[in-house]
């Protein structure tokens, strides 16, 4: 495989015509495109970016086979029947953990992700809508050390690269089994725990994007660590060379 040189301005054209065409036909007539301008350049992305996370948080792993989201959508109970995604995102997940995301997915932790489509493109780190067993234990986890939460979340090189939390989803009260007047009780109300910056065009069109995500990763690490290890997942330590 190449290395990463960047996501040419033909990415996200693909993705501006496919909203305009989104069928098989024009789909199979350009899959050329896709496979060379987004397809490609995103596994060199991954297998790039898992060689530096061996080096920052080892035990979260970035696979050019496992990594990135199908295109083609799932639409048996959606009213949307176009078939395929106007987007192209690859999650870097923790080993023993697995690559599940979201409420569907049995297994799953804290991890990091990556976002094109046809105008934006963001990074984002963290565990998004986690089933109920799992949230249940990241908000039991927050009870017992909520000092230690607020102060990684409050960190100045954290806060000035990423801000706070996303609100999305968030509940209007707090969760049952927790009293409203709770010390905790806004971060008790949160359903997904992820954080994230924009990246701007000129971010993603070199080799340096490599880099930036970098930095973000390393900034990102504690946050990740801290809600894995409320999930059981344990920490890899770099083996120091002699």
């Amino acid at each position: 495989m190449a290395g990463f040189t960047g996501f040419a301005p033909a990415a996200q054209r693909f993705f501006r015509d496919l909203s305009q065409n989104n069928n098989r036909e024009w789909f199979e007539r350009n899959r050329d495109v896709y496979e060379a301008q987004v397809r490609e350049p995103m596994k060199a992305l991954v297998e790039a970016l898992d060689v530096r996370l061996a080096s920052i948080i080892p035990e979260i792993t970035g696979d050019p086979k496992k990594s990135l989201f199908r295109i083609h959508r799932d639409i048996r109970f959606s009213k949307d029947k176009s078939p395929f995604k106007t987007n192209a995102g690859c999650w870097f997940y923790h080993r023993d953990a697995g690559r599940g995301v979201g409420q569907d997915a049995e297994s799953g932790g804290a991890g990091f992700y990556f976002h094109l489509d046809a105008r934006t493109s963001f990074i984002a780190g963290g565990i998004w809508m986690p089933p109920r067993p799992a949230l249940n234990r990241i908000r039991d986890a927050i009870v017992a050390r909520q000092k230690s939460f607020e102060a990684m979340l409050r960190a100045p090189g954290f806060r000035r690269r990423f801000g706070s939390l996303e609100s999305e989803s968030m509940l209007v009260r707090v969760p049952r089994g927790f009293s409203p007047d709770h010390p905790a009780a806004t971060l008790l109300r949160f359903q997904s725990f992820t954080v994230g910056r924009d990246l701007s065009i000129a971010e993603i069109r070199t080799t340096r994007l490599v880099d930036r995500l970098t930095a973000d990763f390393k900034t990102m690490a504690p946050f990740i660590r801290w809600l894995n290890g409320a999930l059981g997942h344990s920490e890899m330590i770099r083996p120091t060379r002699r």
